[in-house]
């Protein structure tokens, strides 16, 4: 079993990377292999609509996401993590996942996907929301926990206080580890769903 998980967070030891690395910890007692993309101070651009990614299989622009994407070929399963600005994802992580859902050519049905929240205070939850959008327009079963996926603090270092929240994390990994599991299991046993031919409807007059 393998799990990419991407941190948005421009700060490699803030907040945000002590979630994660709550996560990796259960992952790894639980014998499930973690990478971890640290892409918060990258330059990575917004969707243009070129469709240079349907002729060729990947992004026209080489800053990071194509590299990510053959990563998330291989994973079982994608966890995003994400400081909170605005009550949402930063911006880079939200331009990352734009061109990544849409331009690599992955098999996302039944890989299983988290999101994960930090804050202060408040906007966790929209923030949340935000993220798992992109697993359940996807086919990827979203996972659960014991609670929403957030992890309070505010200076770096704070979010170690936040007994709740880490272990709201190590349930996450433990909960998506039977699940990857279990959907492996299943995938041997019945194969994947049956998939129809996409019909799409365009909201015009």
């Amino acid at each position: 079993m393998k799990v990419l998980i991407i941190n948005g967070s421009p700060h490699p030891n803030g907040n945000t990377s002590i979630a994660v690395h709550e996560l990796c910890k259960t992952f790894s007692k639980l014998g499930v292999e973690t990478g971890v993309a640290q892409i918060g101070q990258m330059a990575i651009r917004g969707c243009v609509a070129c469709n240079y990614c349907k002729a060729h299989g990947k992004c026209v622009f080489d800053d990071g996401v194509n590299e990510i994407a053959a990563k998330f070929a291989e994973a079982d399963g994608l966890i995003v993590a994400t400081p909170v600005y605005y009550a949402s994802a930063n911006a880079t992580l939200i331009a990352c996942l734009d061109r990544l859902f849409y331009s690599a050519p992955v098999e996302k049905t039944m890989k299983v996907g988290a999101s994960v929240a930090v804050c202060r205070r408040g906007g966790a939850s929209a923030t949340f929301d935000e993220l798992n959008k992109y697993f359940t327009i996807s086919g990827m079963p979203v996972v659960s926990s014991q609670y929403w996926n957030s992890v309070h603090g505010l200076v770096p270092g704070e979010a170690e206080k936040d007994a709740e929240g880490l272990q709201t994390m190590r349930t996450l990994a433990r909960n998506m580890t039977f699940l990857m599991k279990s959907i492996a299991l299943g995938k041997e046993k019945f194969g994947l769903p049956e998939k129809e031919d996409w019909v799409m409807t365009n909201f015009i007059g």
